[in-house]
């Protein structure tokens, strides 16, 4: 009997031994992946703000501006380019949506992403823009990949349409987590004008042509990533815009069109946290706790069965 027992914890062992492995480069790859119809709304603020009266055409300070951040995943795209593909997708269409003080709105900039749903990496297909502009993405975009590196990545801007590199600049701690903090600065660089904008009559695509006045930007991105999960749990950035030369501005040089330090508002931080912090858990029990989990119960089984095998002999016959 203890014989037989020790064989049964033997396999026991042998499929704990073989489950380690499984887990981490098999299950962890097929089953860590964004899922296709996620939806996120994100409330950012700028407190004060310098923005643009687009009535006289002059700045001004204000007590805050509000940027609204939804993201709908869009499934019947995903499945359709899932099936042009052969590939696991994701397609996000998201909705920046910026206003002022009073509510008013001041731009309103969609995009549509396709991403790879366990990596990241872009996937390019039809529909994939920026505010109704066709672009090819490269580099990452709202999303690390999990179990994110420390080092440097690119990342895509929406306003330059362009993937420039997000340094790593260390580890920290935030609310409790251990993230890693990534920084990016564009230069002031010329963008397009947003499609909506709030001057009843202006059309985007022809005012830079009939006017000669021209937009710019710079920002610096900050995100800090929980490494496993590779998904921020918080993102700022100081950000400005400019209006610069033509004949839009009665003479002037340049006008400041938004200047500010934009911040995620603490209560979608908090929720934030505590999403990624469940999250978090599941893809450890893929890579971390369930294969070094498997490995140690291996081992136990095994010595297990090593002694009542060893106990299971018959004692030696005593010499005469």
């Amino acid at each position: 009997m203890r014989r037989r027992a020790g064989l049964v914890l033997l396999a026991l062992a042998a499929f704990c031994a073989a489950l380690a492995p499984l887990l981490r480069w098999y299950a962890f790859p097929r089953l860590a992946k964004v899922p296709p119809g996620q939806y996120q709304e994100v409330v950012m603020e700028a407190r004060p703000a310098t923005l643009l009266d687009y009535g006289t055409l002059r700045a001004r300070q204000v007590e805050k501006v509000t940027i609204v951040q939804t993201l709908k995943g869009n499934v019947e795209e995903s499945e359709r380019i899932e099936r042009g593909t052969g590939r696991d997708v994701v397609v996000w269409d998201t909705l920046a949506h910026v206003q002022g003080p009073d509510g008013a709105m001041i731009s309103q900039i969609p995009e549509r992403y396709v991403f790879d749903a366990h990596t990241q990496d872009p996937v390019h297909a039809p529909g994939e823009m920026v505010d109704g502009t066709p672009v090819c993405r490269e580099g990452l975009a709202f999303k690390w990949p999990f179990l994110t590196e420390k080092r440097d990545y690119r990342y895509f801007d929406a306003q330059t349409r362009t993937a420039a590199p997000i340094h790593y600049r260390g580890t920290r701690t935030f609310r409790g987590l251990e993230v890693y903090y990534f920084e990016q600065t564009i230069p002031w660089t010329k963008v397009p004008y947003p499609r909506t904008m709030p001057i009843p009559g202006v059309r985007a695509a022809t005012l830079e042509q009939q006017t000669g006045t021209t937009r710019w930007y710079t920002t610096r991105r900050m995100f800090w990533v929980e490494p496993v999960t590779g998904a921020p749990v918080n993102g700022e950035e100081i950000h400005r815009e400019e209006l610069r030369g033509g004949t839009l501005l009665g003479g002037r040089d340049r006008v400041t069109v938004f200047a500010g330090h934009v911040k995620m508002r603490p209560d979608y931080l908090d929720h934030t946290v505590d999403l990624v912090t469940s999250q978090r858990l599941l893809v450890l029990l893929l890579t971390s706790y369930g294969p070094w989990g498997a490995l140690g119960a291996g081992g136990g089984l095994l010595v297990l069965a090593l002694f009542l095998e060893a106990w299971a002999r018959p004692s030696p016959l005593p010499l005469p």
